[in-house]
């Protein structure tokens, strides 16, 4: 195992592929050469994945719940739950997010529901008791913002998962599963600036009124992501320690 980190790119979208890998080799707090850049759309997920010491998985417009899928998508899916299993089972470890949390949820046996969708901006999170004990999630507030945009969402929390974070809007936004898994619902990588930058990629993708562009990213930039932040820190931590 090598002390690098790996970043599974699950975004069709190239400009955004490469902004979200920025996003988190910032937010993580490493080096260039230090977050390797897989692009999971394009290319199969590679063999040997057990040499790195952690894998990041970003978001995606795709949605488990799409009634009709591309081979593309199907095998995006299949690949993203080997590291799933593979960080369940203790091999690596593994920080799911967005689109990520569904496919998770899904492979534990959980409901992904179009019922919990948020819109574009900022979102309040709290911890729950368990979250609040946890080795990573443990370190931040017990309430913080996060920034979300999604149109699905993990209905309760799966079998064998333990909840860490909800909210009204959507009641799982993050949970562990197994020894070194996390998934949240919630972007914990970008600034303010990243998901602005992000939202004009996506304008027209249904995640907020495109005519509001100005009032919606007015919005986002109002956002406090420092605890974000520490979740991503306090990540490459532990991996880096393993």
């Amino acid at each position: 195992m090598t002390g690098s980190l790996l970043y599974v790119c699950v975004r069709p979208q190239r400009e955004a592929a490469v902004a979200e890998w920025a996003s988190f080799r910032d937010g993580l707090g490493v080096r260039d050469d230090d977050l390797v850049h897989h692009d999971l759309v394009r290319e199969p997920l590679p063999a040997d994945l057990d040499r790195y010491a952690a894998v990041v998985v970003g978001g995606s417009p795709f949605n488990v719940t799409d009634p009709h899928k591309s081979d593309e998508q199907r095998r995006l899916e299949r690949d993203l739950e080997r590291v799933a299993g593979a960080a369940i089972e203790g091999r690596t470890n593994a920080l799911f997010t967005c689109f990520g949390i569904g496919v998770v949820t899904r492979l534990l046996g959980g409901r992904v529901s179009l019922l919990h969708p948020e819109g574009t901006g900022p979102a309040d999170i709290a911890l729950t008791e368990a979250g609040r004990e946890d080795e990573l999630f443990g370190i931040l507030e017990p309430r913080f913002e996060a920034l979300t945009a999604h149109k699905e969402g993990t209905a309760t929390v799966p079998p064998g998962a333990t909840l860490l974070a909800e909210n009204d809007a959507c009641p799982v936004q993050a949970y562990r599963a197994g020894s070194g898994l996390w998934a949240t619902q919630f972007h914990p990588e970008p600034t303010t600036d990243a998901f602005v930058a992000r939202m004009v990629v996506y304008r027209d993708a249904g995640y907020f009124d495109a005519d509001a562009f100005d009032e919606v990213s007015a919005h986002v930039r109002t956002a406090s992501v420092e605890q974000p932040t520490r979740l991503l820190r306090s990540f490459a931590a532990r991996a880096v320690a393993a």
